[in-house]
């Protein structure tokens, strides 16, 4: 009876200790009101109203000059989107959406007879970046494995992201 009960405690332990790891944070801080992104920098700063609550290095889309055109063209948007979804099983370890393509970019890329593409995002890095040039997404921005999981408590669908030059 003693044994079982030792195993069952030692089985509780590692349950709450595995709990501590867990990508899936929580944040009771001021609300952000703004993303803020200055791609010639190359960071990210999440705002409440003016002030800066957190500040990230960032990287982005292969092609990092200028505003994405269309589908595979490797940059990272420029302009005023929202984050408006959350993959809590992205292959980036964690990924919270951006609004692009914005009916203006839609317009632009089917004047040129292409796609705008998509799926833009921003994410970890799950061992990805390793080997890769500082610009290494297909247009999304990247931070470190344990900055997305702050970023992914503190963002909330809605939030407008800027995203400068």
């Amino acid at each position: 009876m003693h044994l079982i009960r030792m195993l069952l405690l030692l089985a509780g332990l590692a349950t709450l200790a595995a709990c501590g790891d867990s990508k899936f944070k929580t944040y009771k801080g001021p609300e952000v009101t703004q993303v803020y992104v200055n791609k010639t920098a190359r960071k990210m700063y999440l705002l409440h109203h003016s002030k800066v609550l957190e500040s990230y290095d960032i990287s982005l889309g292969f092609a990092p000059q200028g505003h994405k055109q269309f589908e595979g063209d490797g940059r990272t948007p420029e302009g005023v989107y929202y984050i408006d979804r959350r993959n809590p099983n992205s292959t980036y370890h964690l990924s919270v959406g951006i609004s692009y393509p914005n009916p203006y970019d839609r317009e632009a890329a089917r004047a040129v007879g292409k796609s705008p593409g998509g799926d833009i995002f921003i994410h970890g890095q799950a061992g990805k970046a390793k080997g890769m040039p500082p610009d290494w997404t297909a247009g999304c921005i990247a931070v470190k494995d344990k900055e997305i999981e702050d970023i992914y408590a503190m963002l909330r669908d809605g939030t407008p992201i800027i995203i400068a030059p």
